[in-house]
């Protein structure tokens, strides 16, 4: 079995749960996610199985959208629900007006600050590990971009956020820092993740839906990560390279380099055989990924 299960995960489990279900459930030893979701947090969570864990990367660098709770007025050590209050500010003359000027600071590229509990690796170990044993962590800022910021609710002290970001957007930090910006501290009360890379909330499916024992017909295509690069169809003497992962020529092979560098490859009946990279100095495609193809 290969292809991508677009789950929408629970609350309370996190994503090394459900792909340990999942693996359970279908009796497959390959098995992974692509975008770790916090145990709090819902919603999107696309499991790959079998060849599609070889694409998985390809995912991650997708963007993803969410809907926010934010509480206003009550800040958490771990910038989330689940956290210790480390402080609390009165809320009362936060307006509308004031947030919504707010957020224009939060577009954009950026350079942002991780939660210390985070899973952040540092020297192979997560930070929120280090932290909890009482380790001083430090970490740095990293670059993402928010592309879009828009109020779905506001009721003192309560604001629902629909965000689009880039991969590595931390939305803990963007409720702490957007707290901090208006002086009166926020954390994240709840997150639900809607898009992740192609994959959207309202095509996903529960963990329940999965073990009624049809869950073949839930399984996407694990080419559908890259539809947004081009395709090469493949004639039996270049596919044959491929196979034994030779460069290869390509016809409107500059045009397909100008839309992107890397390219879905398939053979003459539309199989999908591999992923290419354009390597610019030999003016050639180049398999970086193979398939096993299925008898």
């Amino acid at each position: 079995m290969d292809g991508i299960f677009n789950i929408n995960k629970p609350t309370g489990m996190t994503s090394h749960d459900v792909v340990a279900k999942i693996r359970k459930l279908l009796k497959q030893k390959r098995v992974g996610h692509a975008g770790t979701l916090d145990p709090a947090a819902s919603g999107v969570l696309p499991i790959c199985v079998g060849q599609a864990t070889r694409v998985a990367e390809y995912l991650s660098e997708s963007g993803k959208a969410y809907e926010a709770h934010i509480v206003f007025g009550i800040t958490t050590d771990t910038y989330d629900a689940d956290g210790t209050v480390v402080h609390t500010a009165d809320t009362t003359q936060l307006s509308l007006e004031q947030i919504e000027v707010a957020l224009q600071h939060y577009l954009g590229f950026q350079m942002q600050m991780p939660p210390l509990y985070s899973a952040i690796k540092l020297q192979g170990q997560p930070a929120y590990k280090r932290v909890r044993a009482g380790e001083q962590v430090t970490l740095e800022p990293r670059p993402i971009e928010i592309y879009q910021l828009r109020l779905l609710s506001w009721q003192n002290p309560h604001l629902t956020l629909a965000v689009e970001c880039s991969k590595g957007t931390y939305i803990r930090s963007l409720a702490h820092d957007l707290g901090t910006h208006l002086g009166c501290g926020a954390h994240l009360a709840t997150l639900t993740r809607t898009r992740n890379g192609p994959f959207h909330l309202h095509d996903s499916v529960t963990l329940a839906q999965l073990a009624q024992g049809q869950a073949v017909q839930y399984l996407v295509p694990f080419d559908s990560v890259l539809q947004d690069h081009p395709a090469l169809r493949l004639d039996a003497v270049t596919l044959e390279r491929v196979l034994h992962g030779n460069a290869f020529c390509y016809e409107a092979l500059d045009t397909q380099a100008a839309q992107s560098d890397i390219a879905r490859v398939y053979d003459s009946v539309g199989h999908f055989v591999a992923v290419a990279v354009w390597d610019a100095q030999q003016h050639m495609w180049q398999p970086k990924k193979v398939f096993a193809q299925q008898n």
